[in-house]
């Protein structure tokens, strides 16, 4: 068996049993728990923002969200305070730099796809830069040089291909999706593994630098779940999430 497919099969299994744990991972709502003592108008269903999005599996999404947001406090931001307690801050960035431009190879794909070539053009010129001069893109010396990073993904190509958004989706340990983004985000970790498979390392070692890669993400990311401090974070998120890529998609 491959190296890939030993990789994909272990992913597959993590999250089947994520899957499978999340359903379980909400707590019971309390027997007694009062109705809310203010009335909703009767048209509050048509003029709701967040019902503007179709939100079918809200139960299953509901449960992910808790899960994620357990798996957050307990796995997730142990490991990211770990990783940064142990690596010096010069060679954090230089990790994050490198992950950055093995993913321009997926914005440069993606811009072709989508009929951007001003994208795609400046998308290689980072990409040729950072990986000589920056050294295998440890190094970003491409942004000052006026050569803006882009963000292009499959989901996004869906989207402007025509594809709708489908119902919202929250997905194990990845977050806020759609059903849509969700087929664009497999699509492109598949194209991701398939670079890193070029660069011939061995199969534990593909392992190793997609954990690594997935650590520095989870760093990169400053959203805290239930940090807001609002009874409607789910709603919002939602509504979030759902805006920015439609904000994206048509730009």
């Amino acid at each position: 068996m491959s190296s890939f497919n030993i990789l994909l099969t272990r992913v597959m299994t993590v999250l089947l049993v994520t899957l499978l744990t999340a359903c379980s991972s909400v707590p019971d709502l309390e027997g007694n728990t009062e109705e809310p003592r203010v009335k909703l108008p009767a048209d509050y269903a048509e003029k709701s923002i967040s019902n503007g999005y179709t939100d079918p599996w809200e139960g299953f999404n509901r449960r992910m969200y808790y899960f994620n947001a357990k798996a957050d406090e307990y796995v997730l931001l142990p490991v990211v305070a770990g990783y940064k307690a142990v690596t010096p801050d010069i060679l954090e960035v230089g990790i994050s730099n490198f992950f950055s431009n093995l993913g321009e190879i997926s914005v440069f794909i993606n811009s072709i796809l989508q009929a951007k070539p001003a994208v795609a053009a400046e998308t290689f010129g980072r990409f040729a830069v950072n990986t000589t001069v920056g050294i295998f893109g440890f190094f970003d010396v491409a942004t000052p040089l006026g050569l803006d990073e882009q963000n292009e993904d499959f989901g996004q190509t869906l989207g402007v291909w025509g594809v709708d958004a489908g119902p919202y989706l929250v997905l194990p340990l990845l977050g806020p999706s759609s059903l849509r983004d969700a087929t664009g985000s497999a699509i492109d970790m598949l194209a991701f593994q398939a670079i890193i498979d070029e660069l011939g390392m061995e199969g534990d070692e593909e392992i190793f630098l997609s954990l690594l890669s997935s650590i520095d993400t989870r760093a990169s990311l400053p959203f805290r779940y239930y940090s807001s401090g609002s009874a409607f974070e789910y709603e919002r998120l939602k509504i979030l999430y759902m805006k920015y890529r439609e904000i994206q998609i048509a730009r």
